[in-house]
């Protein structure tokens, strides 16, 4: 299972970094989202995949079975709000920027400096 969430992982690194070097500004949002995606996964991945049951124990027992670990589930959890911020706020400036440029090519934008 590890070995095929690597080629998951290699694959959404690879089609962001792909999808980032185009020249469309909405490439570049979604090659973001591929990207956060890939790390999600890569935490996720790093932390070892075990089937055990939740990390909540009953107070003034202890833990006799694998228990999962929740450090890696926060940091996804962190990871994927601070992901959908970023994307947001990208999603709202192409806009703001295809407003006033009227194209979302990154060398037609270039174009308008003065």
């Amino acid at each position: 299972m590890e070995a095929l969430l690597a080629i998951v992982i290699g694959v959404l690194y690879a089609s962001g970094v792909y999808m980032l070097m185009r020249r469309s500004i909405v490439k570049l949002i979604i090659g973001l989202a591929l990207l956060a995606h890939g790390a999600s996964l890569l935490v996720f991945t790093a932390a070892g995949l075990t089937r055990a049951v939740p990390p909540v124990i009953p107070y003034g027992e202890k833990a006799v079975t694998a228990v999962a670990d929740p450090l890696p589930q926060a940091l996804i959890l962190t990871a994927i709000v601070i992901s959908f911020g970023v994307q947001a706020f990208a999603m709202v400036l192409a806009y703001r920027a295809y407003q006033t440029v009227g194209t979302d090519d990154l060398d037609d934008m270039k174009a308008t400096d003065t």
